[in-house]
């Protein structure tokens, strides 16, 4: 009897490896998203989160709603530990986590990622344009995914009527409260909707041995992501990102996708990344 529950036991342990989790439902709200990420700021960890974020819109046949994406909008440099150099590394790195994934996992021929810093003007105008054809029923969700001061720029050089229609997704006042040229109750003060979720430090910032089953898949679209997370690890102009991958602004997205106010996933977790990026390569297999 003992060894006969054994048995059982093992093959109860051997089923549930094999059976595949549940995708979260996707059910994005009406609307189009623009995303603002950094990057060229001390911390990397928006190397891993743009990758994930530009797959995930992918992987759910979203890419089309994506009408805005910038990075590098930490615009004044006042922190003492990045020099000049490494810095123009960081723009560099971030334009490639961009463009790469875009290329690799296809479907935003439509877009043109933008440096912010290094094309403020281009930046600004491509924003104002999507806060500009924002109505009730096509409104703008803006993940806010770095500094203010490009958002506040844009809604300063767009009707105020439009901001009613202006929705700002955030998750942590490190972003809200960095800005140079505005504070987080002056972008609160044009009239947007803010949309604010959990710290996605808490279940996205992880240790790199989760992301395994990304660096070890045999899909190179797939490893490419997982890249781009371990870059962030290995950057060594900070120190808290050893032995971590994150990609913790991509919650904002993850919450978008699946549903935002309507049930969106205010605490999205690796497993639920996994779940839809592998579902996507699965139905989509590489040539």
């Amino acid at each position: 009897m003992y060894k006969l529950m054994l048995l059982i036991f093992g093959l109860g342990i051997a089923v549930s490896a094999t059976v595949p989790m549940t995708a979260p439902e996707i059910k994005p709200p009406s609307g189009r998203l623009a995303i603002l990420a950094d990057g060229n700021s001390p911390d990397p960890d928006d190397l891993g989160g743009t990758a994930v974020s530009i797959a995930l819109l992918r992987a759910t046949g979203l890419e089309d709603r994506l009408v805005h994406y910038s990075h590098s909008c930490d615009l004044v440099k006042n922190q003492p530990n990045i020099s000049a150099r490494e810095e123009r590394e960081r723009h560099a790195l971030m334009q490639s986590s961009c463009d790469i994934t875009a290329r690799r996992w296809g479907g935003f021929d439509h877009l043109r990622f933008l440096d912010a810093k290094w094309q403020l003007d281009e930046t600004i105008r491509d924003l104002c344009k999507a806060i500009n054809a924002s109505t009730a029923n096509d409104p703008l969700w803006i993940v806010e995914a770095g500094e203010p001061d490009v958002i506040g720029m844009a809604l300063a050089a767009t009707p105020k009527e439009k901001h009613r229609y202006i929705k700002v997704v955030t998750h942590h006042p490190a972003n809200d409260n960095a800005g140079d040229l505005y504070t987080w109750q002056q972008i609160l003060d044009f009239g947007i909707e803010e949309v604010r979720i959990p710290d996605q430090n808490t279940h996205l910032k992880v240790d790199i041995e989760k992301w395994d089953w990304a660096r070890n898949h045999p899909d190179a679209r797939i490893q490419q992501v997982w890249l781009q997370g371990k870059m962030a690890e290995v950057d060594n102009v900070v120190k808290f990102q050893k032995g971590k991958w994150d990609c913790s602004d991509a919650g904002m997205v993850l919450y978008w996708i699946t549903g935002a106010r309507d049930g969106g996933l205010e605490e999205g977790k690796v497993a639920d990344v996994k779940e839809l990026l592998l579902g996507y390569v699965v139905r989509n297999p590489e040539k």
